[in-house]
């Protein structure tokens, strides 16, 4: 694909488009409060400190839970996983259904994913989080400018597509009996 007709800045990625299309919603990453950058920073202190141990995300972990005392980078990549399965959810369900606001598609998407896992707590902030979203119109325009946004739909689909199968693989593997899973 030319780099005029992508969907993104060059030298960009989809994820920095998306942070742009969500720039309104508070979350504050210097306060390190961005839930995205803690998580995936515990598995790459994990990949840093045991580089030849780490060459894959699976061989990290499984030599996290075999030999250290603390499971940092597995928790990480627990709640990293759980969070892109949202995200994965929220964008399916939002292309999808044509008229459906962002912020409609990110709560249905909460109750399917993260809520389960959330206290009495926490669960408001995300209510309440969800409202913060963009609208459906200004978010697709902020990822295709004002150009084609059937490509961008297609593209997006291609992307979350994408996003569900390194999901549903790393689920598959966090579910194993040797690796977090209960049974």
């Amino acid at each position: 694909m030319a780099t005029q007709e992508r969907p993104y800045p060059t030298g960009g990625t989809f994820l920095d488009t998306l942070t742009r299309s969500f720039k309104d919603v508070p979350v504050d990453a210097s306060n390190d409060n961005a839930i995205a950058k803690k998580t995936s920073q515990k598995v790459r202190d994990l990949q840093s400190s045991a580089p030849d141990q780490s060459k894959t995300l699976q061989s990290g972990i499984t030599y996290e839970l075999k030999t250290l005392k603390k499971k940092t980078a597995s928790d990480g990549l627990m709640w990293l996983v759980r969070g892109l399965d949202f995200t994965a959810q929220a964008l399916r369900q939002n292309l999808s259904n044509a008229s459906e606001e962002l912020s409609t598609s990110f709560r249905t998407a909460y109750s399917g994913s993260l809520k389960q896992h959330h206290s009495l707590l926490v669960k408001p902030i995300f209510s309440a989080a969800m409202s913060a979203t963009p609208y459906r119109k200004d978010f697709y325009a902020k990822l295709g400018g004002e150009g084609d946004q059937e490509r961008v739909r297609r593209e997006l689909s291609e992307w979350v597509a994408a996003l569900e199968t390194q999901v549903g693989i790393l689920q598959a593997f966090l579910a194993r009996k040797d690796v977090l899973g209960k049974s």
